[in-house]
């Protein structure tokens, strides 16, 4: 495991893997970690800086739709691990990883209605690297152990506990969450799951520390 502190390296890291065959890089940490914003940074350098065709996946997409949290006693928890179709990411992460000439369709969230878009982006048939990034992407546990046989590598965001606290509280505030709502909403739900996450994960072969 080695511990990095430029995206350029791990950027370079990946254009270097670059053979016939398309490449799957997972990045994982905690809930406000910053996965979404250093995916999206590590997908423009390999982009623009290596002239190697990426895309990001993720596995935000994946979740369950309310129709089916609301049943089952799950909406408040929305964000666990068991609120994730994490069988139907592991189909996509088969279709992408087969590199079989064919564009694949992929859900996006939509954060603004909590809902996951099917089919609401094409990954082209020429994407060299898949960017997947996810909390839970190496979570030691049988429902989520098959995907890492996608990951050619695997990258592990290590935030501090009061870097995520303070970042989970400043996204609830800007949704509109009162004090006693925002409390409720970190101790029942997202810092559960960033300890879940830090605690129950394997090891990555890179981690970034307080990116």
């Amino acid at each position: 495991m080695s511990e990095i502190k430029e995206i350029e390296e791990l950027a370079n890291r990946i254009a270097s893997m670059r053979g016939s065959t398309r490449r799957i890089v997972a990045i994982a940490g905690p809930p406000g970690s910053g996965k979404s914003t250093f995916a999206d940074h590590l997908n423009q350098y390999l982009n623009r800086e290596r002239a190697c065709p990426a895309e990001i996946l993720a596995m935000d997409g994946f979740h369950y739709d309310d129709m089916i949290l609301v049943p089952s006693g799950l909406r408040s928890r929305k964000g666990a691990p068991d609120t994730f179709d994490v069988d139907g990411l592991a189909v996509t992460l088969q279709r992408l990883g087969a590199d079989d000439g064919r564009n694949v369709a992929v859900p996006v969230f939509d954060r603004g209605i909590e809902i996951a878009r099917a089919g609401a982006r094409i990954i082209a048939a020429s994407v060299r690297v898949i960017i997947v990034e996810g909390n839970y992407l190496l979570l030691d546990d049988p429902n989520w152990s098959a995907l890492r046989g996608h990951f050619d590598l695997t990258v592990m965001l290590d935030v501090s506990d009061a870097i995520l606290e303070d970042r989970l509280s400043e996204r609830w505030r800007t949704h509109g969450f009162d004090a006693a709502a925002l409390r409720e909403k970190l101790e029942d739900n997202d810092l559960p799951n960033a300890r879940l996450v830090k605690a129950k994960s394997v090891k990555a072969d890179y981690v970034i520390i307080n990116y």
